[in-house]
């Protein structure tokens, strides 16, 4: 299968839709990124997002850039992408490592996903708060899990699993932000009128008012930017 993809501000991103990335990723080891505004506007990002194995477009405004850019690529949730390699995972009996969140969080997630997915094989589990990141490291390599969902916030997260992908050929890493505090079901996911309309990054604004700030200015800059990309002559 050919990894066809595009660049927005010098980011490589994959054009698949969905059900291609799924099966895509269940043919290739190394990392998915899950890219959004965010991440394209801090450039220690790019290296690591070009060396990526599979990237996908996450936030509205990733597909909103593209399209201004004048490529039809379609949004794919993370959350929604993790979910669905979790239960190809039970269904190729692969084994699952978690990793990220506060204690209390990746526990209660852990035990949710295991009644969703019985027969999934979760062999590693450990929240985000370590600082011995090698002893981390060793003991995920000792496991040898085949899925590594890993939640650590960006770039931490990326970082991590650029290194933890070098000892660990035959793993697939996603980077999965805030995913387990919405499978433990401390916090709500946006409901399905939001996203249809992609919009849940306004529900957790609303519920999460501190969010405001991180994506403002965040947002508007970036797509002055991609329009500067897209319109103004180089140089100028």
């Amino acid at each position: 299968m050919n990894p066809e993809c595009v660049y927005l501000l010098g980011y490589k991103i994959n054009t698949f839709d969905f059900e291609t990335a799924v099966e895509y990723a269940n043919s290739i080891s190394g990392q998915v990124v899950t890219i959004n505004p965010e991440m394209m506007s801090n450039p220690d990002m790019k290296d690591i997002v070009n060396s990526a194995e599979l990237v996908i477009p996450d936030g509205i405004g990733v597909q909103l850039g593209l399209m201004i850019c004048g490529h039809n690529v379609k949004r794919i949730a993370g959350i929604e992408f993790a979910h669905r390699m979790l239960a190809e995972a039970e269904k190729n009996r692969q084994s699952v490592a978690l990793i990220g969140a506060k204690p209390e969080v990746i526990e209660k997630a852990k035990e949710n996903i295991q009644k969703e997915f019985p027969n999934l094989y979760i062999t590693y589990v450990h929240d985000g708060y370590f600082s011995d990141t090698e002893k981390i490291l060793k003991e995920i390599e000792i496991r040898c899990p085949r899925l590594v969902l890993c939640a650590l916030g960006s770039p931490k997260q990326e970082m991590f699993i650029t290194q933890a992908k070098k000892l660990l050929p035959d793993s697939l890493f996603i980077g999965v932000g805030g995913s387990f505090d919405v499978w433990s079901g401390m916090v709500k996911r946006a409901p399905k009128i939001y996203r249809a309309f992609c919009l849940e990054w306004l529900y957790r604004t609303i519920k999460e008012p501190q969010r405001f700030k991180r994506i403002f200015p965040t947002l508007p800059l970036f797509v002055l930017r991609v329009l500067k990309e897209r319109f103004v002559p180089k140089g100028v």
